[in-house]
Formats: C-alpha cells, structure tokens, sequence
C-alpha cells in the first residue's frame, strides 16, 4: 500500500488551487458536472415537481420522512463517522482526528476514510433490512471530517479535528474528503461534510450565543483555508454551518460565509445543512430573527439547505410548521424551498440511496462493517500517530526488561475511543495487554489506581455470564402494549413514554456480548420499548471495584441492590459507579434496564500507595500511563470537576491524583516511561524533566495498546510528529472566547513551548541537504521546487516526516513560520532518497492585513527538515526571491 507522494505528483493531482499538500491517492475528477444538465439533478427535479406542498416542507429537516405514493423511502441526513461508523454493530474505532494529523499522512487518512465509507454503507444496508433507515446513522452521508483550527488548548472538541495548522488541516482535509467519497465525487460513496463553517472552536458553554468578531486576516490566513480546499480540492458535497455568530451574523445565516465565499468565491453546488439547532439558535439564543419562522427564512435564504433539529430525537411533529409560516409571511419562496430539495434529492441519487442514476456506487453488505483488514488499518493508523517526544536511550525497551504499569489508564479501554465514537466498536487493546502480548505477562506487572475521575471502561463479554452460564447476557426487548404514535406534539413525548406500559412477553430474546444499545438491527423492536439484560458479572480477581453505567435512561442492579440509576443523568455525563469488594470467580447476579446504557468497572486499589512501593521495588522501569478522557474534555457536557468545566479545560496540567502518582514513581528513583493519552495539549513539563521517556499516544483507536506496545518495544519506529504546540500554562494563551490569532499557535506564539508543532523523535537519525530552490519558468511568484536528499544515517529502518516550512518577507500580518509542506518517507538504514517540494503561489501566499492574500515581493526563507528550525531538529535552509507581488482570489 502506497504511503508516501513528492509533491511533483499533488500538483499534478489538481491541488494547485489551494494548499498543494501530499494527500491525493487518485487524480482529481474533472469539474463537477452539478449543473442543469446533471442527470442527478435533472432527476430531482422531475420528483420534486411532483411533490405537494406538505410533502416538500418537512424533507428540508434531517429525518425525512418516506413519501409512499412517489416510493421515496425515509431517510436521516444525521450520521457520524469521524473517525470511525456509529451503528448497532461493532464498528472500527481508528484514532481520534487529532492523532490522524499526528500522522503527517495523507495516504493513510484517505485510506481511513474509505474503510469508514465501507462500513457507514453496510449499515445504510442494514437500516434498509430492518426498515430503520430513517434513523441516525442509516443514511449515506456524514457529518465528517471536523476541520476547524484547534486554536485554543482549552477547547474540549478540539481532539475532533487535524490541530492548530492551517495548512496540515486543509492536507488531511482533503484526504479524508477524497477517501470517503470515492474517486468520483459526483457518485459519492458517503458525503462528506467538512465542519463547523466557520470560525469555531470553543468555548463550548457559549457556542450557541457566542458572537465572534474575527479580523479579516485572520478569517483569511487562518480560519477559511481549510473549508477552502476541503470544498474546492476536495470537492466534498456538503458542509456544515456552525452555531456562533461571525461579526454579527450567525454562522448559518451569514452572507460572508455562505454566499460571498461559500457559493460565489468557491463556486460550491453542494448543500449546507445546519449544525443541529443552529437554525433555532438564530432567533433563540441569537435574537438575530424575531421569531422561529422569520429564523428558518434567514437561514433559507442565506443558503442553508438542511435543518439539524434536535426535537427530531424526540420525533417531536410539526417542525415544518415554521417554514409554512414563513411561506405564507413572504418570507420565502416556493423557489427557495424547491432549490433545496432538488440540491438534496440529487445527492440521494447520486449516492444510490435513490435508484436510477447510472453509475451511482452499488449497496454493499454488512460484512464489511468492521472487517479485519479495517482493523490491521486502524493499527497501522495508531502506530503512525503516537509522537516520540523525549528518550534518553531507555526505549526501545529491552528484552527481559520487568515492567510496573502505573497510572489510571494502564488497563484502561475507553480512553481508547475517543469521542464521536461507538462504544459497540472492535475490541479495545488496553496499554497493558499490549505490553503483555509484546513481552509476556510474567514480564509485565499492574499497579491498580484508585478511585478516579477517568474510571469506567465497558466490561467485557469475557466478566459476564446469561443466567444458564453462557458467554453474554441474556437480552430481552418488550414492546409496548399500545403502539406509541410515530411523531408527538411538542413536549408530550416524554410524558407519554413515561406513562406507556410494555407487554409482559419480550418480543425478541437474544444474547447479546455486553449492555449495548444494539435495537437498530431487529425489525420487530418498536422505536419505544424497553429493554433487560440479565446475567451474571463475574470478576477475574478479588479485589475492590467501581461498578455502575454511563450513558443515560437506564438503571443498574447487582445481587437485587440498586448500585447505578441513570434515569436523571444526561448522555455524556460522567458515569455513575458505586465502589464494591468483589472475589474473583463468583458470580453476582445483575440486571439492567434501559437504552443507551453501557455496563462499567474499574478495578481499583485501597492503598495505591503501598501498592507502587511494592511494584517499583520489584520493576526495572515504570511505565505510567496518564492522560485525560473525551469523557472529561468532550462537546457541551455538564459536567464541572477541578480542571474541566462543561467539557472545556481549566487547566493543562494532569488531574492532581496523576501528578501524585508521578512524584512518587519519582522518588522511587526508577526510570519512568511516561504514555500520555489525550485529545489536546497537556502540561508536559513534568515529564519533560524527569521521565526517560514520553510518548504522547493520544486517544488511538481500538487497537491503540497494540500501537504503544509495539513502538515502546521497537517493533514499530516511532514516527508521528505534533499537530499542536504544547504548552506549559493557559497563561501562556490570551482570553479563550478572544479569536484574534496573536499570540496563538506556533505561527504567531513567540514564547518558548514545551514541545513545539512538528516535533517528534525516532529511533534512528535522518540527514538532510541543503535544499536546491528552483522558481518557475514565470519567477518564484509562480510557485517554486524544493529538492533535498534525505539519508537515513542510523541503523535500523524508519520513516521520516520531511516538514517544509517558510519564512516570508516582513509585513504586517505574516507569520512567524509556516508550514507549507510535508512527506512521510521509509528509508531503510544508509539509504539516501530526493524529496521533492512543489510549491504553488498559494503555498507561497500570505495575508495582508485588509484580508487580501498574495505572493508578497521579497526575499523567503525556505527550511526542510525533521521539525521546525530553531527547535532542535535537523533541517536546512536556503533563501529565493520573489520580484514582484502577485495576488490570488478568495
């Protein structure tokens, strides 16, 4: 499989338009033909024409409704896979996004996109099936890939997107794009929806009333390049407004964004569909509109095509009532209503999800959901994102080498997945398995944590046992006695599913692994109904253990005692657990009821103290596996404990009880390989003066354990590099709500970070040339070519992320450095190899102050090496000149 491009070939891929990074793994398609004449388009015309007026209205929400008469089956716009398919099956779970830009790999993030594209049509197939197919996550477009700035360290989403560079966003961007929609997007395989257009990115507790006031540099140089190349390069087929408001206007009405830029400057054919309740939010939050009618008419009328709401998950009725009103106030137009239907039914036709068009991708089935050859890919993903940041020479870890496992995270798998992920996904490898399987059990010892903030991972099928002593739980799912209706009234639906009773005969029985929300895959379950998992938990070792669920709606019994009730909580509070002293082997009698619940534990330690003295005195190196969770920093959640509020953090550093941990692993004068897990920079500083060794794993996917072992233990080089700077406080950032970019990121922060972006070690050395600049046959304001020789000097194989960055003439506006450009290349030892750097005039463009962008006139800096210069890592640099400005469009 391909791994790595020279940029002579990206800009044979068609890329010159935007940023030229090495992402493509296909030539780009020929200008879209969503025109007039489009057969897709022509088609829904034909069937929108045909529509009455109460069949179009409610089409424009994000559950559709079937239209029998017109065989128009329903269909649900609302499906993520950011990093992996949501489903009732077990999906593949790959790195959060944030460690897929650790990869500096195009190739493998296009291929990261296509499995995912696979798998999110095996369960359109299976919505299809089971006639759920107008529910989350059945349709055939995604609301994927996150590609806004990770400009603040405290925002608690910005695991979900490619880091702080606009340039590396917009390359991975671009790859994710591509592997999603196939090799022609005008019959996509999946939709992909670049998101939050535009400018955001925290804080979380104010997105929905947030007015951002941004410069028009800064909108310019930072926050629109990367939905630029996503949409114009990548020619993804939609995009995703967000909630706040850009200057005034909110982001889903706003004529900067979706009409001067969006549709004009970009020339996009797609359809926008709102963030989900960014319409409501329009009139509600941003008093921008008077009324929900007048709110879904500016929305309209901006561009917006398709309207997230999130009563739809209560099947909540009448929610086109609004866009009625504003018919019939002259608000809108049938036009209006009738151009964005024909943008959204040529998209189902274009996918197949509508039958006819020729050429349109084939259904395919549900055995490709979580295949095995998805999985080798999810390793090999999480091998090339975790970042060697420091090694005195203790790792690779030698053979008969006694390890003590420290830390809360050591045994712990739902730190792997990320957020935006499915807890049904492939069996998670925790650190210490991997480690385990790498080295041998009697090789590897764990040190049980105490009660934490980061505890509650799935229990596994391998702790839980039916009622007749089989692997599992029985499952059993009761409908209700009168069918409830298909949509309620507002604000009845609660009470009604409250008041409804079930029948007293399940309407199916099955065994399932674990307490898992996997309804969508019966037929015969009503949407309403409610469902017991019974069984025995049956520990693998006494000791004391917090038990309990997450997620919400649902309550928890063991040996008939109430331990968990989750009824009151919200989906993405913190789990409630209830600390228990449990003996290996037994069997406790549990049940549970529910949906969208999960069962968890941890197995926790009295005296964790006691405990390290005793596996340190006994250990050659301790290994202290540390970090946060998506549970802690996470989208909009309620939950506020010391470091985090509403899924945002407070601070850098690591939760009190780690930083403990760490002092005392300290003194017990063992070296100290520190793993951190994490969706954003932490305070390293730490570890940067006192461990042997860090590796920054971030949250790696299901198989991430795997990854860490097999780098820890060199049988993987390290080769992952830093999309962020880490650095040392929040002190070290301005105000979190303030968006101006000075003093952020490694392009305009001029304090001293603990790891710069781009940074990261190997386990072999890398030597580069002195690079040869070549301007084009119109001078370098026509774009330029770098050439160096790459050698690996060391003596074992590796891959090497080639970075290229520059320097520009002075001039208000510029940034400190930039990156603008980089391959990943495997070289065996003593072998030399010529990288090649095309340039366009955009890779060489900057913005001036009034927002212009242009190749500036002057003298440029141009450094290639292993990071940025000035931190360490090998480079070289040569200076070029452009004689005269040239400026480029929007």
């Amino acid at each position: 499989m391909r791994r790595t491009m020279t940029a002579r070939a990206l800009a044979t891929a068609g890329l010159a338009l935007a940023f030229s990074p090495a992402v493509a793994r296909e030539p780009a398609a020929t200008p879209s033909q969503q025109t007039a004449s489009d057969p897709a388009e022509q088609m829904a015309r034909a069937i929108v024409a045909r529509m009455t007026h109460d069949e179009k209205l409610p089409q424009l929400l994000n559950v559709a409704p079937a239209i029998p008469r017109l065989g128009v089956p329903a269909y649900n716009w609302w499906t993520e896979s950011l990093h992996g398919a949501l489903g009732p099956l077990a999906t593949t779970n790959f790195p959060e996004p944030i460690g897929l830009a650790a990869t500096f790999d195009g190739p493998i993030v296009h291929d990261v996109a296509g499995a995912i594209s696979e798998e999110v049509r095996g369960l359109h197939t299976l919505g299809r099936e089971t006639g759920r197919n107008g529910h989350i996550g059945t349709g055939l477009d995604t609301w994927s890939p996150n590609i806004n700035i990770f400009r603040d360290p405290r925002w608690g989403r910005g695991q979900e997107t490619y880091g702080e560079d606009p340039f590396l966003t917009a390359a991975m961007g671009v790859a994710f794009v591509r592997g999603m929609q196939g090799l022609n997007p005008d019959r996509p395989r999946v939709i992909a929806t670049p998101k939050h257009f535009a400018v955001h990115s925290g804080p979380e507790g104010t997105r929905h009333s947030a007015n951002v006031f941004v410069s028009a540099h800064d909108l310019e140089d930072t926050y629109l390049p990367a939905f630029r190349a996503a949409l114009v390069d990548g020619r993804a087929a939609s995009v995703m407004c967000a909630y706040n408001r850009i200057d005034g206007q909110p982001a889903c009405a706003s004529d900067l964004l979706l009409k001067e830029h969006l549709r004009e400057a970009w020339g996009f054919k797609g359809y926008v569909v709102s963030d989900c309740d960014a319409v409501k939010d329009i009139a509600d939050n941003h008093k921008y509109a008077p009324d929900s009618a007048a709110a879904v008419a500016a929305a309209m009328r901006a561009g917006v095509d398709n309207e997230c709401n999130g009563e739809t998950l209560g099947d909540t009725a009448g929610l086109e009532t609004r866009y009625r009103e504003a018919l019939s106030r002259d608000l809108i137009t049938e036009a209006d209503v009738d151009r964005s239907l024909i943008r959204l039914f040529a998209a189902r036709y274009r996918t197949g999800d509508l039958p006819g068009l020729a050429g349109a991708p084939k259904a395919l089935p549900t055995s490709v959901v979580g295949a095995p050859e998805h999985r080798r890919l999810a390793l090999a993903a999480a091998e090339r994102s975790m970042v060697l940041l420091k090694n005195d020479g203790i790792l690779p870890l030698k053979p008969g080498v006694k390890l003590a496992v420290i830390g809360p995270l050591g045994d712990a798998t739902r730190v792997l997945r990320g957020n935006y992920s499915s807890p049904l996904s492939g069996r998670p490898v925790s650190v210490l398995e991997g480690l385990e399987t790498a080295l041998g059990a009697s090789q590897v010892t764990l040190v049980p944590f105490g009660e934490s903030v980061t505890d509650g991972d799935r229990v596994p099928t391998s702790a839980l046992l039916t009622p007749d002593g089989r692997p599992g739980l029985l499952a059993r799912y009761f409908n209700p006695t009168t069918p409830m209706p298909a949509q309620y009234a507002p604000g009845t639906r609660e009470k009604l599913v409250a008041a409804a009773k079930y029948q007293t005969q399940p309407v199916v029985t099955r065994i399932e692994p674990d307490v898992g929300d996997r309804n969508l895959d019966l037929a015969r379950v009503a949407d309403v109904h409610r469902t017991e998992w019974t069984g025995f938990l049956v520990p693998p070792e006494s000791g004391t253990y917090r038990v309990g669920l997450s997620g919400s709606g649902g309550t928890l019994t063991l040996d008939g005692r109430m331990i968990s009730d989750r009824r009151k909580a919200r989906w993405n509070d913190l789990p409630g657990m209830t600390t228990l002293k449990l003996e290996g082997g037994r069997r406790y009698a549990i049940r549970a009821e529910g949906s969208g619940i999960d069962l968890v534990w941890k197995r926790v330690s009295d005296a964790p103290s006691a405990e390290l003295r005793r596996a340190a005195a006994a250990a050659d190196v301790l290994v202290a596996v540390v970090g946060l969770t998506s549970d802690l920093e996470a989208e909009e959640t309620g939950v506020t404990v010391p470091g985090f509020s509403g899924g945002d953090k407070t601070t850098l550093d690591l939760p009190a009880d780690q930083i403990a941990m760490l002092e005392q692993a300290k003194a017990s004068g063992k070296p100290i390989v520190l793993v951190a897990m994490n969706g954003s920079p932490i305070n390293l500083a730490w570890a940067k003066d006192n461990a042997a060794a860090v590796l920054e794993a971030w949250y790696p996917g299901e198989t991430g354990g795997t990854a860490a072992a097999n780098i820890l233990t060199g049988r993987t080089n390290p080769s992952g590099r830093l999309p962020l700077t880490f650095y040392r406080s929040v002190a070290d950032q301005p105000p979190f709500g303030d968006y101006a970019m000075n003093g952020r990121t490694y392009r305009y922060f001029t304090g001293t970070p603990v790891y710069p972006f781009g940074h990261g070690l190997s386990y072999t050395r890398f030597g580069y040339t002195t690079p040869t600049v070549t301007p084009a046959r119109g001078g370098a304001e026509a774009g330029i070519r770098v050439t160096t020789r790459l050698t690996n000097q060391g003596d074992r194989p590796g891959e090497e992320v080639a970075q290229l960055y520059l320097n520009f003439p002075d001039r208000p506006g510029t940034p400190r450095i930039a990156l603008r450009g980089f391959q990943r290349v495997a070289l065996r030892p003593g072998e030399t190899r010529t990288v090649t750097f095309d340039l366009s005039p955009r890779d060489l463009s900057s913005v001036a102050v009034d927002g212009t962008r242009s190749v500036a006139a002057g003298s440029y800096r141009v450094t290639v090496g292993s990071g940025q210069p000035g931190t360490g890592a090998p480079v070289q640099s040569a200076r070029f000149t452009a004689r005269q400005s040239k400026e480029l469009p929007k």
